[in-house]
C-alpha cells in the first residue's frame, strides 16, 4: 500500500495551495459578506488547469481522477468552502455522463468543463423529495424523437453560473421507488428553462442555491444519458463517486481552523503565556491533528477506490464512511476551534464564525449524516463488511 504522493500529484498540491493562499484566501471574507459568486476563482482555476484535474486526458482534463480533485478541494477548502464546492461541481455535473453517456456528450460537457467553457449543476432534489430521492416528481415525457420534461428542482448549488443542468426525472409513472428513472443533460437556453431567485443561506454563501424550473421543456432524444428508465443507479453512482470530494471539502474545512487557531494561539496572552501552552487546549488540538489525518486516510482512499471504477453498492459504505467522518469532523473542528479563541472566535470579524456556519453544510449535502450511516449499516446488515 502506497501512502506516498506521486510527484505529479506533489506538484498539483503546490498548485492549489498556491491558487488558495494568492487568489481564495484574500478574498474568503467579502465572498461570504457579498454572497455573489466569485469569478475571479473561476478564472483562477481555469488558468491553472484544476477545472480539469479529475476529467480524462482525452476529453482535456489532466487524467488525475478523483484523487486529484481531493487533493485541489483540500487545499482551496482550508480558506474558503466555497472554493472547495466550485471544484466538486466539476464532478458532480459530469460523472454521470463519464459513466454512462454518448462519445457526443463527453466531448461537449467533459471538455466543456475541463476548458471552462462549460459550467453545469445538478438538478436531483425537489421540494419534497430531499434524501429521499426516489420520491421525485419531475417528469420526462416521450414524444416522438423527443422529451418533454416538466417539473421543479430545490437548492440547486452553481445553478445561477451554470450554462448545463444534469437532471434526474421520472419517465415511467407506473412503477415505484426506484424505478422509471431517466436521467438528462439540458442546457439552459433551452426555451422553457429558468433559473428562479436565490436562496439566502447560513454558509458558503459565495454559490448560491437557486431552484430550477423546467415548463414543457423539449429535449431531443440525443440528451438522454445512460438507458431510459434505469436512471436510479446511475444517480446513486454519481453520488458515490462524488463522496470522497465532499470529505474532501471536510478535510481542508477541518485543517483551515485548526491552522488559523495555532497562528492566533501563538500570539495569544492569556495567565501570562501563550494559549497554546496550555495543556487543556493542546490536548483539544491534538484530538483534532489526529482525527484530521484518520479522515484524510479515510478519504485518499475512498478516492482510490473511485479511481478504480469502484462506485457500486459494493464499495458504496467506503466511500460513505469518509463523507461521514470527514464532514462530521468539520464541524467538531469549527465549534472546537471557536471555543479556543473564546470572545474573539465569535466575532464575525474573524474567520471562525464563518467556518462554523460553512461546516454545517457539508453534513447534509450529497446524502446527510444520517443517509451515509444507513448506507454503512445496511452493509453491516448485508454481510459486506467483514474484518
Amino acid at each position: 500500500m502506497q501512502f506516498e504522493l506521486s510527484p505529479e500529484q506533489q506538484e498539483l498540491v503546490r498548485l492549489a495551495r498556491q491558487v488558495g493562499r494568492d487568489v481564495i484566501a484574500p478574498r474568503a471574507a467579502q465572498v461570504d459578506a457579498e454572497g455573489v459568486y466569485p469569478e475571479d476563482y473561476f478564472q483562477a482555476f481555469k488558468e491553472t488547469g484544476l477545472l480539469g484535474v479529475a476529467i480524462p486526458e482525452e476529453y482535456g482534463g489532466a487524467g488525475l481522477g478523483c484523487l486529484g480533485l481531493v487533493l485541489a478541494v483540500e487545499e482551496v477548502a482550508k480558506h474558503c468552502c466555497t472554493a472547495g464546492l466550485m471544484l466538486l461541481l466539476t464532478r458532480l455535473s459530469t460523472m454521470a455522463i463519464s459513466l454512462a453517456g454518448t462519445e457526443a456528450q463527453k466531448r461537449e460537457y467533459l471538455e466543456g468543463t475541463a476548458t471552462g467553457r462549460r459550467r453545469g449543476a445538478f438538478c436531483l432534489s425537489e421540494p419534497d423529495a430531499g434524501s429521499d430521492a426516489q420520491a421525485i416528481r419531475t417528469r420526462a415525457v416521450r414524444k416522438g424523437d423527443r422529451y418533454v420534461i416538466q417539473g421543479t428542482k430545490s437548492w440547486i448549488s452553481g445553478a445561477g453560473a451554470a450554462d448545463f443542468f444534469v437532471v434526474a426525472a421520472k419517465t415511467r409513472t407506473d412503477v415505484p421507488g426506484a424505478r422509471g428513472f431517466s436521467v438528462f443533460v439540458v442546457d439552459r437556453d433551452t426555451p422553457g428553462v429558468t433559473v428562479g431567485r436565490k436562496e439566502h443561506k447560513m454558509g458558503v454563501r459565495g454559490l448560491p442555491v437557486h431552484q430550477v424550473i423546467f415548463e414543457d421543456v423539449e429535449v431531443p432524444v440525443s440528451s438522454l444519458v445512460g438507458q431510459e428508465n434505469e436512471g436510479f443507479k446511475l444517480i446513486m453512482q454519481n453520488l458515490n463517486a462524488v463522496r470522497p470530494v465532499v470529505a474532501a471539502r471536510g478535510l481542508g474545512l477541518a485543517e483551515g481552523a485548526l491552522m488559523y487557531w495555532l497562528e492566533y494561539a501563538r500570539t495569544r496572552q492569556t495567565f501570562g503565556r501563550p494559549l497554546i501552552e496550555h495543556q487543556g487546549l493542546q490536548w483539544m488540538a491534538a484530538e483534532l491533528a489526529a482525527e484530521i489525518e484518520a479522515c484524510r486516510l479515510l478519504t485518499y482512499r475512498a478516492a482510490s477506490l473511485v479511481d478504480q471504477g469502484r462506485v457500486g453498492r459494493e464499495a458504496a459504505h467506503f466511500l460513505s464512511m469518509a463523507k461521514l467522518k470527514a464532514t462530521e469532523l468539520a464541524v467538531k473542528a469549527a465549534n472546537d476551534c471557536l471555543q479556543m479563541m473564546g470572545a474573539v472566535g465569535y466575532m464575525e470579524d474573524y474567520p471562525m464564525a464563518r467556518f462554523v456556519r460553512d461546516a454545517r453544510q457539508l453534513t447534509i449535502v450529497e446524502g446527510t449524516s444520517q443517509i451515509q450511516k444507513g448506507i454503512i449499516g445496511r452493509a453491516l446488515a448485508d454481510g459486506l463488511l467483514a474484518w
